[in-house]
Parts: structure tokens; C-alpha cells; sequence
């Protein structure tokens, strides 16, 4: 078998949907492909599917490498709570009183309520913290606050005052409210801000920061809390000594053990620049350490770790915990290669203007990888693709670092499929092409986002950082740009050329299918009804295929058709819709590279947020037949130490939970770091 043959082959056991930055999607319509013993699947509540993952060739890789993995995965964990609090003020006393409950509860534990109680604590525990993980909609329990307070008296439990009237009334309903017209940072409850700092405030604070190189901008408010003290506005850092600093010490104990097993000097460097900054909290250090680990390419082991994206914020300044650490799959990563050697001729073939074209794409590398733990932000719903690190000077300079993660994307294939596909489609040549190109037309689809899509376009000479000039459409406007990068190229001959599929135009035909209907339909199975779309992913995809199907009306492009009662949406002309990509990719990056508020403005609300309410109750509707939920996240293996008499560790082995509730109460009882923050 040739290389080129085993490749595909590779490739075609994979299954991903539209990424970013830091992905955190699932896919709506998947087919389970091959069989195996392992069993994923854990348990179903709500709207949500827990699952499990492997991590192939562990016992390929030598203790000392598997100590790094341990030390890193316990980094990772010691900052777990970190999270909960960055995600709401009252999280964690929440989250101790629902827990203390679950475990010393004695009553009658068959009746509604009780069922009720447990599936409002798993909730909360995928969701790290009582606002949807996805929706930032406030959880609301199934169960009334007389029997909670039955509850905490039963089993000796406090919780008073906010924290227990939030779960049963409408204050802070939203973590991130991106709404049009509002004042986004009062409005949103995420605790990244004192509770009367206001939009106008943040904005005139950072207005004095001055970088001492502008040309390397720093990421001011990244790694802090803004509060305001005596009417005065302050910074709380996240460090050793700071806010959060009892399990920063914790981390960096962890990451200290790690730093004395790396792999090799360029790793060992990067870690050693982390751990300073986490001891600092100074923003210059965090840019050292970003330049360092990303040319850090060598060895099979690397990590996420610290304060890194920026979706949780309505303004896109504070960053959220997470780690994620990865062992390198090099068979798949070299196949990958391709793309990242080419990256220059995409960025020169691109449809941009001149003037937003890199001359030089530099230091690009994509690896798929496989996941031996995560934490925080990445943990339980976690991502399928990573693009680091988010400083466009930094891409420019230096370059950056593009994954997927190998074995969640196989978990996903493996856990079974929904069905919703044959419902959805507009006809059974629709179908095909899915479940013969879709898989393919979907890890391309995130190879070209992350490789291509980040890396490619530059801001014009004076502009600033997106956060500053484009604000709350800042995130969505950059995923939009790098799917529009995807789309575009996955319709063109050049992956044949370069030997990653066999058949361009059906690749890319299945790829324009599955785009247009998530965009237009099937994501609305993850609103309820009435709501707008605020997540900025969701809203990335509406409006790249709204305005997609709106300028293509006049020549018919795509074509809304009702039949039977069922509404869907054809493709007439995959050509000019690849144009039409185009097209909005030239003007997305050009509204970047411009800094054109009002443009991105009109772009999102115009086409992303509002929802056809006729069509989503019928989705909503014609969905009820698939009992899948729409959400899945997953519980990690557990690595377990083994030790001699002198206390060294001589292997480590990788088991899994029994269940959710197991791994979230292990969690909190063995990283349970942050007992007092406020």
C-alpha cells in the first residue's frame, strides 16, 4: 500500500466539525464507523452525553515521558477550580452544598425531586458552574426550593443568602450576554469584573495602557480580575501571592516536577518561562513563554496550560483556566504536513486584497494529537482542534501551534449516530455525498480553519488588536474568517494536487452541504425557542450561511424548498457559492485588517443573531424523534502512579472513572484548592 492510499485511509477514520481557536464542538450528525470493546459511552442527562477516550500508544512512550504526561495532568487539575469561580462569583459554595448533599443524603432517593436534584448536580458539574456550558442561560432546577431547603436541612448543609436565591430566582441569568445595545460586562454574570465595573469603564482603563513595544502589543487584562476599590479601578492579578495564587502554587509545584523530566531544552525553557509567569503575573513573561513553547516543536509530549482564551469575556480580554496535554500521533501529523509546508501558496492564492496578504507565512505547524487529560475550560465539554497562540504578533513573527485531538474525534466516531442526517437533507444525493465524502470534507475543513484560516491576512499598519476595535463581534468575526478559509479551499483542486482526497469537487460539494445546513437548521436544536443566538460560533456559521443564501438569491444558489411540511435547503450552484465564500472572505478580513466596527456590526447583527422562529419550531419539532442529546463531553482517564519502597514512581498506569459522578467528586476532594476566594 502506498503512502498516499494509507493516508486517506487515515484520514477517513476521523469525523470533525467546523473548529477554532479553542473548539468546543461536537458533531450534530455522526456515524459510528468501526467497532471496538471499549465501551465510550457513560451516561445521558438532559441535554447531554457523557463519554470516555483512550489514549493510544501510552505504553509506547518511556516512563520518563509518561511522568511528563502525569506531571502536567495534575498541573492542570490543581487549577481546576479556578474555573468554576471565573465562570460565576457563588460557583463554588454552590457546587461544595449540591456535593455535600448528593453524598449524605439518606432520605427517599426514588421520587421525582431526588432524580430532579441529581440531574441539576450533573448539569452543574459539566457546565462548571449553574450557567449552561454552551447557552450561558442560568440552569434552572426541576425542583422547588422548599424540597432544597428539605434537602440542605437533611443533611446538615449551608448555603444562604445569593447564592441560594440565585438558583431559584432571575438574577444573573446570563454568564455572557453579547446582546446588541446593552451594557455587556454589567449584564454578564461571569466573574471576571467587580460586580458595578461597567463597559465604559473597562474601556477607558485599558485606554492608558501603553505596551512598551506597540508593535508587540501586551495582552492587558488576560491574567486578572478589574474591580473597582474605593471608586477607584484595580487589576487582581491571577498569581502566586494573587488572586487565585493558592492553586497558582499548586500548578506551579506541578509544573516544576515537569520542567525537571522535558523532553528536551526548548521544552524544558518554555515550561521554566510558565512557571515564572504564573509567580508574576507579568504580561511581558507571558508573551516570552508564548514565543518560546510555540517554537518548542520538538518531542512527543505538549500542553495547554493557563489564562489563554478569551470567549467568556464579553469584551475579549479576560482569559479562562484550561489545560489540555497531548501526546504527538506522528504517523497522522506528518500525513498533516502538507498543509502547513503549502501554507504560503494558500495565503497567495487566497481571495484577499493585496494589501491583507502575509509576504511571509511563517512557522506554521498542525499536528493531530491525543489527549491524555484536561482540565478547566477544556474539561468536560472539550475541544477537537486547538489554534495557539491568539497574539497576532506572535503568529506573525513566529507562527503557531495547530492540533487535533485524535482520540476525542475518534471517541465521537465510535459513541453511535443520531440520524438526523436522512431528516435534514434535501435529498438522498445529499446523503451520499455525506456519508461517502463528509468525513473527510470535515477534518480538511478543520485543517485549513486552524493552519490556514488563524495564520492567515494581517492588520493594516496602526490598527489595533481586534478586542479593541472590533469588541464583542471580535470572536465571532475571526471563526467566521477562518471557516470562510476552509469552505473556499475545500472546493478547489489543489488538495488534489496535493494527494488529500481523490475526488476535490465531491469533497467539497459535501463540505458546502453540511456547512449550509448546520448553519441555516440543525444548530437550532441547541436554542430553545425564542432565543436569539449569542454564541459566537453559532453566530459565525448563521451568518456566514445567511449571507451566503441571501446574496445568492437572485441566481438561485441555494434554494429554500418545502416539502411535505418540511423545510430545506438545496444548493443549486456549488460554483458560484464558492465564489460567494469568497467574496465574504475578502471582506471579513478586510473589516479585520481595518478595525471597521460598524461593518462587523452590520455582519452580525444583520445576519447572525435573529432566528426565523417559524423554521426553528419546526426544527425543533422534527428533532424530537432523535433522543440523542445534543451535547457530549467526556470524563478522562485517570493516571495512576505505582511506586517503589524509596517513594520514585516505576510506572504509570491509565484506568478509567466508573462513572461522572465519581471523577467530579474525586475532583473536588482531591483539588479542592480554593476553599476561600471570593
Amino acid at each position: 500500500m502506498n503512502l498516499k492510499s494509507l493516508f486517506k485511509i487515515c484520514l477517513l477514520a476521523f469525523i470533525l466539525v467546523s473548529c477554532k481557536n479553542e473548539v468546543k464542538e461536537e458533531p450534530i450528525e455522526t456515524v459510528a464507523t468501526t467497532e471496538t470493546d471499549f465501551s465510550f459511552n457513560v451516561e445521558e442527562f438532559a441535554d447531554i452525553k457523557i463519554l470516555r477516550y483512550q489514549i493510544p500508544g501510552w505504553d509506547n512512550l518511556t516512563l520518563k515521558e509518561q511522568k511528563l504526561v502525569y506531571y502536567l495532568t495534575q498541573a492542570g487539575l490543581e487549577g481546576r477550580d479556578i474555573m468554576w469561580d471565573q465562570n460565576y462569583r457563588h460557583n463554588l459554595k454552590i457546587r461544595q452544598a449540591l456535593e455535600n448533599i448528593y453524598t449524605n443524603y439518606t432520605g427517599d432517593k426514588s421520587t421525582e425531586d431526588w432524580k430532579n436534584f441529581e440531574t441539576f448536580l450533573k448539569r452543574v458539574w459539566f457546565s462548571n458552574g449553574i450557567h449552561h456550558h454552551y447557552s450561558n442561560a442560568k440552569l434552572v432546577p426541576e425542583f422547588g426550593k422548599a424540597y432544597f431547603n428539605e434537602l440542605l436541612t437533611a443533611t446538615n448543609t449551608s448555603l444562604e443568602g445569593e447564592a441560594l436565591e440565585v438558583l431559584f430566582n432571575d438574577k444573573d441569568a446570563k454568564k455572557v450576554n453579547q446582546a446588541k445595545g446593552i451594557d455587556n460586562v454589567l449584564e454578564s454574570a461571569v466573574n471576571f469584573y467587580g460586580p458595578d465595573v461597567t463597559n465604559a469603564d473597562v474601556a477607558n482603563f485599558y485606554k492608558t495602557k501603553t505596551s512598551p513595544n506597540p508593535e508587540k502589543p501586551l495582552s492587558y487584562g488576560l491574567n486578572s480580575k478589574l474591580v473597582k476599590e474605593d471608586g477607584v479601578l484595580k487589576e487582581r492579578v491571577y498569581k502566586s501571592g494573587g488572586l487565585y495564587g493558592a492553586a497558582i502554587d499548586e500548578i506551579i509545584k506541578w509544573l516544576e516536577k515537569a520542567q525537571g523530566v522535558a523532553e528536551n531544552k526548548a521544552q524544558g525553557d518554555a515550561i521554566s518561562l510558565l512557571i515564572e509567569y504564573y509567580k508574576t503575573g507579568d504580561l511581558q513573561t507571558w508573551d516570552d513563554y508564548n514565543v518560546a513553547w510555540t517554537a518548542a516543536t520538538e518531542g512527543n509530549i505538549d500542553y495547554i496550560n493557563s489564562f489563554i482564551e478569551v470567549y467568556n469575556d464579553p469584551l475579549g480580554y479576560r482569559g479562562s483556566y484550561e489545560t489540555i496535554v497531548q501526546i504527538n500521533d506522528f504517523d497522522m501529523s506528518e500525513k498533516m504536513a502538507v498543509l502547513s509546508e503549502n501554507a504560503q501558496w494558500f495565503e497567495d492564492n487566497s481571495p484577499l486584497m493585496d494589501e491583507h496578504k502575509k509576504d511571509s507565512v511563517v512557522g506554521v505547524t498542525y499536528k493531530v494529537v491525543n489527549v491524555a487529560g484536561e482540565a478547566g475550560d477544556a474539561s468536560p465539554s472539550t475541544p477537537i482542534g486547538v489554534n495557539l497562540p491568539n497574539a497576532n504578533w506572535i503568529r506573525a513573527a513566529v507562527g503557531s501551534k495547530s492540533v487535533s485531538l485524535g482520540n476525542i474525534i475518534n471517541a465521537y466516531n465510535n459513541a453511535g449516530g443520531t440520524g438526523r442526517l436522512k431528516e435534514f437533507a434535501h435529498d438522498e444525493e445529499e446523503v451520499q455525498l455525506e456519508e461517502q465524502y463528509g468525513q473527510i470534507a470535515d477534518k480538511l475543513h478543520t485543517a485549513l480553519h486552524e493552519v490556514i484560516g488563524h495564520a492567515s491576512g494581517q492588520l493594516n499598519p496602526g490598527v489595533g488588536e481586534t478586542k479593541e476595535t472590533l469588541k464583542t463581534y471580535a470572536s465571532t468575526l475571526e471563526e467566521g474568517r477562518a471557516d470562510l478559509v476552509g469552505l473556499y479551499y475545500l472546493y478547489d483542486s489543489k488538495l488534489q494536487e496535493l494527494g488529500l482526497v481523490d475526488d476535490w469537487k465531491k469533497v467539497g460539494k459535501a463540505a458546502f452541504d453540511g456547512y449550509i445546513r448546520n448553519g441555516l437548521m440543525t444548530q437550532l436544536v441547541r436554542l430553545d425557542l425564542g432565543d436569539d443566538v449569542e454564541e459566537a460560533h453559532m453566530r459565525n456559521r448563521q451568518w456566514v450561511s445567511a449571507w451566503a443564501y441571501e446574496k445568492g438569491k437572485a441566481d438561485n444558489v441555494i434554494e429554500k424548498v418545502t416539502r411535505d411540511g418540511k423545510t430545506y435547503f438545496n444548493i443549486n450552484d456549488y460554483d458560484k457559492l464558492h465564489d460567494l465564500f469568497g467574496q465574504l472572505l475578502r471582506e471579513t478580513q478586510r473589516i479585520k485588517s481595518e478595525g471597521d466596527y460598524a461593518a462587523v456590526e452590520a455582519l452580525v447583527e444583520g445576519y447572525g443573531v435573529k432566528v426565523d422562529q417559524d423554521l426553528h419550531a419546526e426544527v425543533l419539532e422534527r428533532n424530537k424523534q432523535f433522543p440523542s442529546p445534543p451535547y457530549s463531553g467526556f470524563v478522562n482517564p485517570v493516571l495512576v502512579p505505582e511506586m517503589n519502597d524509596a517513594g520514585e514512581i516505576t510506572a504509570i498506569k491509565v484506568t478509567q472513572p466508573n462513572s461522572f459522578a465519581e471523577q467530579m467528586l474525586n475532583y473536588s476532594k482531591d483539588y479542592n484548592n480554593l476553599p476561600d476566594v471570593n
